[in-house]
């Protein structure tokens, strides 16, 4: 490994080599944010060098941020920062031809091809070699737990699911998560777990060692190494083989409301909780009010329901203003089937802490009611139930019921009690579950309106 390119010139001619391909490359990523407005230039926040593109591969990581076309009426924007790591070869074998970006003709990379090198396996084994030898490598840093071994010589495989970021599996011992948008401060995905480590929770794999960068007064948490969980089942996945074949889910349920609520508990103890009074609530519901303005905005056919998901919030505003409070935690942020793996033992973890990495950084940090992540919960079965030919409604009750009746067996508090908030977090959670859809996916947009549909009618009709 060699410095980070320091020179500006350089810098600007590497990047500039690299713009036309990356302007064709990016926007065809699942997980680039900026679908639908083309990319107007870059800038670079870091360009590091790992591996010397003057032998048979070379090896760049990149900081990038991507500017846009404006979106009409929005303010300004910075721009979102990327992380990169391309690879550069004089020619890509066969199996290589997925990850391809271009073929470089001008600057210092001339001549060459450029790639995704996270589908090459020895520059996924660079990473896990720079994790195991605690590297500094430039403004990267490669840190690790010290009580956690990493044995040498890993086989890496690239994980194809679709998903916002980007996972290698070495050797069915550790999974590293590379984050693709990243922004400067504290990760959760990365808070959370030490944290959940640090109370013995088993419920998440701790984190074995962890990638951050220092770019001037910043700092960027840009991966996570976790111990991987052999031979588990996808709760998603799960979910809809058991649909499929008509078998009940209940209990698997059950059992997913009983973990979530470890791992509640245990955040409520490792981290600080604060009681959520008028003011507060008040901002919530604005901000719930705001998301769902900007929806039927963007997505027609909200309307006919605005005023009933409206009702959801003025409910719980209701309750603010007469004195009820709430408490609030640090939560997932993001939870349902998908981030949670089944063990062959039967254990259940949670994984992916991210949150909705949509939202800002520091509001997917504050401490929230936990009802939020119950409330993704129960709108991952409603979503299974509707993905299945012909739905199964009567399976996502079921399902529902007994995650709820299982959190409660362990937090002592059954969700159902708190239904006002709870509708309001589901309602919130549809609404930008039918955005999501409408841009991304239209064929299943079907899905979350019906469940708006649901949560429009008068409140005792929308409870689980």
């Amino acid at each position: 490994m060699v410095e980070t390119v320091t020179s500006s010139g350089t810098t600007s001619t590497l990047l500039a080599s690299l713009d036309p391909l990356l302007r064709a490359w990016l926007p065809r990523q699942r997980w680039f944010a900026g679908k639908g407005r083309p990319v107007t230039g870059f800038t670079p926040v870091s360009v590091t060098e790992l591996l010397p593109p003057d032998g048979r591969l070379g090896l760049y990581h990149l900081l990038v941020r991507v500017h846009q076309a404006a979106v009409p009426g929005a303010p300004p924007h910075p721009g979102d920062c990327y992380q990169l790591l391309i690879g550069v070869r004089e020619a890509l074998p066969p199996r290589l031809a997925p990850a391809l970006i271009g073929h470089v003709t001008e600057g210092p990379l001339v001549g060459r091809t450029v790639y995704d090198a996270l589908h090459d396996t020895r520059p996924a084994e660079v990473l896990l070699e720079a994790l195991r030898t605690q590297a500094r490598v430039g403004g990267l840093r490669f840190e690790r737990d010290p009580a956690q071994e990493i044995r040498a010589g890993l086989v890496a495989r690239l994980m194809t699911a679709e998903q916002s970021n980007s996972s290698v599996v070495y050797g069915d011992t550790f999974i590293l998560k590379l984050l693709r948008r990243v922004v400067p401060g504290v990760n959760p995905d990365l808070e959370l777990p030490l944290a959940l480590a640090r109370e013995g929770c088993p419920r998440v794999p701790a984190p074995t060692a962890w990638l951050h960068a220092e770019v001037a007064a910043d700092t960027y948490v840009l991966a996570v190494l976790q111990p991987y969980v052999s031979g588990a089942s996808d709760g998603w996945e799960l979910a809809l083989r058991e649909l499929a074949k008509g078998e009940d889910f209940a209990t698997e349920a059950r059992a997913l409301g009983r973990a979530t609520a470890e791992v509640h508990t245990a955040l409520a103890r490792a981290l600080p909780t604060v009681t959520l009074g008028h003011a507060q609530l008040e901002s919530m519901v604005d901000g719930m009010t705001g998301r769902l303005a900007a929806a039927v905005q963007a997505v027609p056919a909200l309307r006919p329901y605005e005023r009933g998901l409206r009702s959801a919030y003025e409910a719980l505003g209701t309750l603010a203003a007469e004195g009820r409070t709430w408490t609030a935690q640090r939560v997932h942020g993001d939870l349902h089937l998908g981030q949670c793996l089944r063990s062959p033992s039967g254990a259940w973890s949670l994984i992916d802490f991210e949150g909705e990495p949509a939202r800002p950084l520091a509001e997917r940090r504050m401490p929230q009611p936990p009802v939020r992540d119950i409330a993704g919960m129960l709108r991952s079965f409603d979503y299974a139930a509707h993905s299945a030919t012909p739905p199964a409604p009567d399976w996502a009750h079921t399902c529902r019921a007994a995650y709820c009746s299982g959190y409660a067996e362990v937090a002592g508090r059954d969700p159902r009690t708190d239904p006002v908030m709870l509708r309001a977090y589901e309602t919130d959670k549809a609404v930008y579950e039918v955005v999501y859809e409408a841009r991304h996916r239209p064929d299943w947009l079907p899905v979350p309106l019906s469940a708006v549909r649901r949560l429009a009618l008068p409140d005792q009709e929308a409870r689980p």
